[in-house]
Order: structure tokens, then sequence, then C-alpha cells
């Protein structure tokens, strides 16, 4: 059985010094939250702050051992789960994480398999389909793409292929139907 690895940074969504607006305790009594966004496998999870000194954007550590600015994990949520300024916020930092990691998105343009005889990881891109997929498998036998300015170059077909990957994250948050979760745990 595979075990679920722990996120160990997190980027801060939203911070809520009066807890959740929905929490039908009296204000006085609810702790203090931040939602926020896993750097590796992009869980949304909400976190108990130690100090009111943190920002929107900001990338705070959730690992094992001294925590500087983040009490605990209080939970794992969903999509449905954020405030409305989270879900506003979650494409940018979504966006700053797959451009911080892009060697490693790059790889999946690289390494990406059929899943089965009819379906390909790579279909599962927005805006990608069979012709497409076809070149992009062509592209990287003749020599493994380096960087997504690579990829849109040799590639013409696509522009931006870091959008792509952000728009497939954001699905997989946001629709908890997909079948497949090439980016994000379930």
């Amino acid at each position: 059985m595979k075990t679920e690895k722990k996120e160990v940074n997190a980027i801060v969504l939203d911070v809520l010094l009066k807890g959740h607006p929905d929490d039908p305790r009296p204000i006085f009594k609810r702790e203090p939250l931040i939602q926020a966004v896993g750097v590796a496998q992009f869980k949304l999870l909400e976190l108990i702050p130690k100090s009111k000194e943190i920002q929107l954007h900001e990338n705070v550590y959730i690992g094992d051992g001294e925590r500087d600015k983040i009490e605990r994990v209080k939970r794992r949520i969903s999509f449905e789960d954020l405030t409305q300024t989270a879900k506003l916020e979650l494409p940018y930092a979504v966006e700053r994480i797959v451009k911080d990691k892009e060697p490693e998105f790059v790889q999946f343009f690289n390494r990406s398999i059929s899943i089965s005889p009819k379906l390909h990881m790579l279909h599962l891109l927005p805006g990608i389909g069979k012709k497409l997929m076809w070149e992009i498998l062509s592209e990287r036998e003749k020599k493994p793409f380096e960087t997504f300015g690579e990829i849109s170059q040799r590639i013409k077909s696509i522009p931006h292929p870091e959008k792509m990957i952000v728009s497939r994250v954001l699905e997989e948050l946001q629709d908890s139907n997909v079948k497949y979760h090439l980016f994000t745990s379930r």
C-alpha cells in the first residue's frame, strides 16, 4: 500500500485571523486559520498560525520539526472549503509553483506514457489532441525537452506549456470527479 507523502512547504492563499467566517462559534472562540496550497502535491490545507505576521503568497514551512510561523496543520480541505479570497489566489500560487519547479514539469512532457490503448497522459492536458500528442512524442524522441521555452519553440502550437499544466492542476483541484490525477493527490 502506498503511503501518502506529507507536504513540507505551502503557499498561503488566505489569512483568517478571526477564524473562518462560516464557523458558527462566537468570534472570541474561533482560532486563527490560514488556507494554503502544498508545494509538492498541491494539497489544499488549513493551517494554525503561530504568529500574525503571515502574508498572502508567503511560502511557509509545515514539515516535521521546528516551524517558524505555523503551529500545526489542522486538516486537509477541498476546493469548496476555500474562502473566496483563497479561490481567487489559487491560480497565482499554482502558476508560481509550476514556474519554480519547471524542470519537474518539463519532464512530464518527456516521460508521459499511455494510460490505456486510446488515452495518453498528454491528452489530459487542455488543448492536446491526437495530432499535437504525436508531434510532442516525435520531438521528444529526437531530443528531450529541457525548458518550457524549448517546448514552445519546437512545438509552435504550444506557446505556453506551463499554462496547460496550471490549467490541469486547477481542474484536478476543482473537480472532484476527475478520474486521472497527473499532478495532485486525491
